[in-house]
């Protein structure tokens, strides 16, 4: 509970069955805590009554045991795919050349597909959503790295390193004192 509560996560799969705690009733605290989280409910529970329980109480999707992976898998995406029209939610994200497709996890550097580990990713996103802004290296172990590294580490100057090599040196500007920012006219 404790886990699912922490905003650290893009989804939940919850079964009702839990050893300590009914997952209804984990589900009915996410919802009464104003968690909007999507819920996907994986349970041996297959009634009507046990169905329209969970999606009355706040589930975003409802499966029964067993299932197809397959089908757990396409259920996932669906209810990770952003709205396109809220603000920050665009599925291709474009600047300095370069484009991602947060969907296909694919880039482009001046059109040329460029491999990125998930980090490597996730570091370029931040700089292509903030262009020509400062990004200290707080911001950036806080939006990528969120609270699993030391405030001291040099883990952003090893990735930002990293992604230099990848994407050109000249895309990634170091400002001194406050951090690093992404040019938007390489």
């Amino acid at each position: 509970m404790l886990l699912a509560r922490s905003g650290s996560f893009d989804l939940v799969l919850l079964d009702l069955g839990l050893p300590e705690l009914d997952g209804g009733e984990v589900l009915q605290r996410l919802r009464d805590e104003g968690s909007r989280v999507p819920v996907i409910v994986l349970t041996a529970r297959d009634t009507v009554q046990d169905t329209v329980a969970s999606l009355e109480g706040g589930a975003d999707d409802y499966m029964a045991k067993p299932f197809q992976f397959a089908e757990l898998l396409a259920r996932i995406r669906l209810r990770l795919q952003p709205v396109e029209s809220e603000p920050g939610n665009r599925l291709v994200v474009e600047a300095a050349g370069m484009s991602l497709d947060l969907r296909s996890r694919r880039v482009l550097v001046d059109g040329v597909a460029t491999d990125l580990t998930a980090r490597e990713f996730a570091l370029l996103e931040v700089f292509l959503r903030h262009p020509d802004q400062v990004l200290s290296r707080e911001q950036l172990l806080g939006q990528v790295w969120e609270a699993h590294v030391d405030p001291a580490s040099n883990v952003v100057d090893v990735f930002v390193r990293a992604l230099r090599r990848k994407i050109g040196p000249e895309r990634i500007e170091t400002v001194r004192g406050a951090g690093y920012r992404l040019r938007a006219q390489p």
